[in-house]
C-alpha cells in the first residue's frame, strides 16, 4: 500500500481530525482527504465512518490502524537505525520498560550511562503491563525491564529485584494507624482497584474467592498509578506496587505492609537472537544499582521490599 496514505492514517489517528493532520504532514486537507480515500480504496473495506463533516475510523479501520502502527514503527527504528550507522555511531541502546519503571529507574539510570558515554544516543519506549506479551513480540529492543512472569519466548530474562505490594491510602484513613493493613481490613472499607487482569487486581479477586468475603470497589482505575493518585484523593485505598506509588506524582501517600502479601518480581529480558554488547551489560548493572539505593531509601523501608541478587 501507498506509504504516504499510510503515514496519512497515523496522522489522522495520532492528530484527531483531517486538518490538524495536513499541518504534521506540511500538506492541506484535501491532500490528506485524498490520501485516506485512497488508503481506503486499496484496503477495499471501510477504514472510516462518516456522518456529516465528522470522521472516526470503524472497528475494521481500529484494528487496521494497529497493524500500521506496528509498520510504521518499525519503519522509522529502521530509517534512525540507517542515520545511525552513515553517522558513525555505534553506541545506541534501544530500552522497553513499563512507563512508570521507566520513570522511576530507566531515566536516572540512562542519565548516569550519558555521562560516562558522550557519543551514546538511545531509544525508550514503554508498554502498559496487559499489553506486555503483545508488545514484546512487535518492538524491536535491546533491553527491556518488566514484572514476571512473562509467557515463553525466545528472550533471555534474568531477576533483578523482588517488592511485596503495598496498601496505599490518605493519611487521613483510618487504615492508616494499622502497621499492617490485611484483606479482612481492605474489605471495610471502599477499594480502588486496578484492571482484573492486572497482577493486583487478579489477587484481589483471588482473596476475595478464597476468604468468601468480596471486596468493596468502589473504583476501578486502568492502571496502578491512576489507583494511586486516586487514594491520595481519600477516595478509597489500593494495593499498589511500590515503584507504582513513588511514580504517581502524589505526596503524602502513607504505604503499608498488605497481607497476604503478594511478591512483584521484576527482571530483565533481552531477545535471544540480539548480540549480547559490552554497552547493554552495563546498563544493565546501572540500573540494577540505582534500583539498590531506590529500595534502600525509607520510601522501601525493608519490610516493604527486599533485593534478590541476581
Amino acid at each position: 500500500m501507498n506509504v504516504r496514505g499510510l503515514e496519512a492514517l497515523r496522522a489522522f489517528v495520532e492528530c484527531g481530525s483531517v486538518a490538524r493532520a495536513a499541518d504534521r504532514l506540511l500538506k492541506t486537507a484535501p491532500q490528506v482527504s485524498r490520501l485516506l480515500s485512497a488508503l481506503e480504496d486499496e484496503a477495499g473495506f471501510a477504514i472510516f465512518d462518516r456522518r456529516g463533516r465528522s470522521l472516526s475510523l470503524t472497528a475494521e479501520g481500529r484494528r487496521f490502524y494497529q497493524q500500521v502502527d506496528q509498520l510504521l514503527t518499525a519503519q522509522d527504528e529502521l530509517d534512525r537505525f540507517a542515520a545511525q550507522i552513515r553517522g558513525g555511531r555505534r553506541d545506541h541502546v534501544r530500552i522497553l520498560s513499563s512507563p512508570f519503571i521507566s520513570h522511576g529507574l530507566i531515566n536516572q539510570a540512562l542519565a548516569r550511562m550519558m555521562a560516562r558515554h558522550p557519543g551514546l544516543t538511545a531509544q525508550v519506549d514503554s508498554r502498559v503491563r496487559l499489553d506486555i506479551d503483545t508488545w514484546m513480540e512487535a518492538e524491536a529492543f535491546d533491553l527491556g525491564v518488566v514484572v514476571l512472569p512473562l509467557k515463553t519466548g525466545a528472550y533471555e530474562i534474568e531477576p533483578l529485584l523482588t517488592v511485596k505490594a503495598v496498601a496505599a491510602l490518605h493519611p487521613s484513613h483510618p487504615l492508616a494507624a494499622l502497621e499492617v493493613v490485611t484483606y479482612e481490613d481492605l474489605i471495610q472499607h471502599d477499594i480502588i482497584s486496578t484492571h482484573p487482569r492486572s497482577l493486583l487486581g487478579r489477587h484481589l479477586e483471588s482473596l476475595s474467592h478464597r476468604t468468601g468475603r468480596k471486596a468493596n470497589i468502589r473504583i476501578e482505575a486502568r492502571n496502578g498509578v491512576i489507583a494511586c493518585q486516586l487514594a491520595s484523593l481519600n477516595l478509597g485505598c489500593c494495593i499498589a506496587d511500590p515503584f507504582v506509588a513513588q511514580s504517581s506524582g502524589v505526596s503524602g501517600l502513607v504505604l503499608k505492609r498488605f497481607k497476604p502479601a503478594l511478591d512483584l518480581r521484576y527482571g530483565f529480558i533481552r531477545p535471544s537472537w540480539v548480540p549480547r554488547s559490552a554497552l547493554v551489560d552495563d546498563l544493565a548493572r546501572e540500573i540494577r544499582t540505582l534500583a539498590e539505593e531506590m529500595i534502600a531509601e525509607p520510601f522501601f523501608a525493608p519490610a516493604l521490599a527486599r533485593l534478590h541478587a541476581a
